[in-house]
């Protein structure tokens, strides 16, 4: 089997809808996807039923995006987790909330020096969808101000910019607590990520395997291979499973699906601990 998951839609910031998604998994011979939107559940229904069309396993899934007391940036997949879990429905909210006022005000920045507005940015974003900086590169890609996001994200758009705005987010390890109330299974996404920006040391490990971590996503491209060897490490010691995933956007990036992939094995015992929803068959 090929499982891949890490994907996003334009629930999110990705390019395709959570259908074109799944078409595009099918395409690339998949036969398990997750969708891992950005603080949103709102793609799960129109995946699940793509992907009974197209045949494919679909593991329901999101990515929280958290922030350490040192303000490193965590992202946390959450997976077959109960999408109206008050708890954890009240903090992504919260989270879609800062990042819209996050967005506003960087737009309100970059206008003094591109020629961009609050409509060209919404322009890019699907309906319902969470608003983020990837929008805003895509308005600046379309003003002619930048080739593409990656380019964008390099030159403008980087946490070093003065256009840059924090938003809220969760602790990470109040984030593990969530998921698992929700009945979801917490996985740590691309951990040693280190060109994204800087990377959390051996507390923040400790302090989210005491709430409840259950697997480290080791096979990501951004992981470097020594990071990958200290995830290994730590996983074995720790009794964490292990995931391999592309992190797939549509053309937002170049990740392509099924470049990374996970086991069987893991995917069924991801679906063994997950209690909030299931795989869709």
């Amino acid at each position: 089997m090929k499982i891949d998951l890490h994907a996003h839609s334009n629930v999110s910031d990705g390019t395709e809808p959570p259908a074109g998604v799944i078409a595009s998994a099918s395409a690339a011979g998949l036969d398990a996807v997750a969708l891992t939107d950005h603080d949103s559940t709102l793609g799960w229904d129109e995946a699940s039923v793509a992907a009974r069309e197209y045949g494919l396993a679909f593991v329901p899934g999101m990515e929280i995006s958290c922030r350490t007391r040192e303000g490193i940036s965590v992202h946390l997949l959450s997976y077959l987790h109960d999408p109206a879990h008050p708890g954890l429905l009240d903090e992504i909210t919260k989270a879609k909330d800062a990042r819209l006022t996050r967005a506003k005000r960087m737009v309100t920045l970059l206008a003094e020096d591109y020629p961009l507005t609050w409509d060209d940015v919404i322009h890019h974003v699907a309906p319902g969808a969470t608003v983020g900086r990837p929008h805003i590169a895509d308005a600046l890609v379309a003003a002619g101000a930048v080739a593409d996001r990656s380019e964008a994200f390099a030159a403008i758009l980087t946490s070093h910019s003065r256009y840059f705005v924090q938003h809220y987010a969760p602790d990470p390890a109040i984030a593990v607590e969530l998921v698992r109330a929700a009945g979801g299974v917490a996985v740590f996404a691309h951990p040693v990520a280190s060109a994204r920006g800087r990377v959390v040391g051996e507390r923040t490990y400790r302090e989210m395997i005491d709430a409840g971590l259950q697997g480290l996503e080791v096979d990501h491209r951004d992981n470097p291979e020594e990071g990958r060897a200290f995830l290994r490490r730590l996983a074995a010691e720790h009794g964490l499973f292990m995931t391999g995933s592309s992190d797939y956007h549509g053309t937002g990036k170049p990740n392509l699906l099924g470049e990374n992939l996970t086991s069987p094995e893991v995917l069924a015992l991801i679906e063994e601990l997950g209690t909030g929803s299931k795989v869709v068959r």
